[in-house]
């Protein structure tokens, strides 16, 4: 059993499920894998357990819901789905190749061999890496970082980042059961909740790349749940309300 685990959302990913998680597996570190999926109804969900049982047995996992519940709520799962095993080091990887797998021993490296309580694949710590996008979505993204540092003062160029690595005990420490964003803003909610409590987070620069194959699930209300968002963050970190979870 490896001391890493990546969890992998997905809906509808039947394009890229297979080719991501050979990707991993590929890599001279070991990393499990677990794939939260939303009852693809492409078929997403076959993919994994055809791979489950025919190659992967003891490095691939799939939990499977019923319905299209939201990211964070997935990653919730799949956080807690980790912590009831013996995993140190905890990812958070799309499923699109817009996360390129070769950067997760980067993460791991900065929270293993640094020291540092939680790594995060950024686009935006040394200039603006991305490739494909269209220019409104770069500069919406962007903006929106920068909006984020500027109400919660976090010293985090890409809030919003979905490409991350928890040490263990920041999800034993983060009181999961109260994050309230299931989409963008869960994101910025949780980097931002793990600062608040004082572990010490580290931006790792990457390039980030426009997904090939599949549909994004990128839309207007989760822009907007993000913008509201990051101002009741603000004002439950004043009122004292983000506070550790009680053993």
């Amino acid at each position: 059993m490896s001391d890493s685990i990546v969890i992998i959302p997905t809906y509808n990913e039947k394009e890229n499920i297979e080719n991501i998680i050979k990707a991993v597996f590929g890599l001279p570190k070991p990393f499990d894998i677990l794939v939260i999926d939303d009852g693809s109804p492409d078929g997403t969900a076959t993919i994994v357990r055809r791979l489950i049982e025919t190659e992967f047995s003891n490095r691939l996992f799939i939990e499977e819901r019923e319905g299209k519940l939201g990211l964070g709520t997935a990653y919730i799962h799949g956080f807690k789905w980790a912590l009831n095993r013996s995993y140190d080091y905890i990812f958070e990887m799309d499923a699109d190749f817009s996360h390129n797998p070769d950067d997760l021993p980067r993460l791991y490296s900065a929270c293993r061999d640094d020291g540092f309580d939680m790594s995060v694949g950024s686009r935006y710590c040394s200039g603006v890496n991305v490739v494909n996008w269209p220019m409104g979505r770069v500069l919406m993204s962007y903006f929106a970082s920068k909006y984020v540092q500027m109400i919660t003062n976090v010293n985090i160029k890409d809030t919003t980042a979905g490409f991350v690595c928890y040490r263990r005990k920041v999800l034993e420490t983060i009181n999961l059961d109260d994050i309230r964003f299931k989409g963008y803003a869960f994101q910025i909610e949780m980097k931002y909740t793990a600062y608040t409590l004082g572990f010490k987070i580290k931006e790792v620069s990457v390039i980030f790349v426009n997904r090939q194959l599949g549909t994004s699930k990128m839309n207007t209300s989760i822009f907007g749940e993000a913008f509201l968002g990051v101002i009741n963050l603000r004002w439950r970190k004043i009122l004292g309300k983000i506070k550790p979870k009680q053993l």
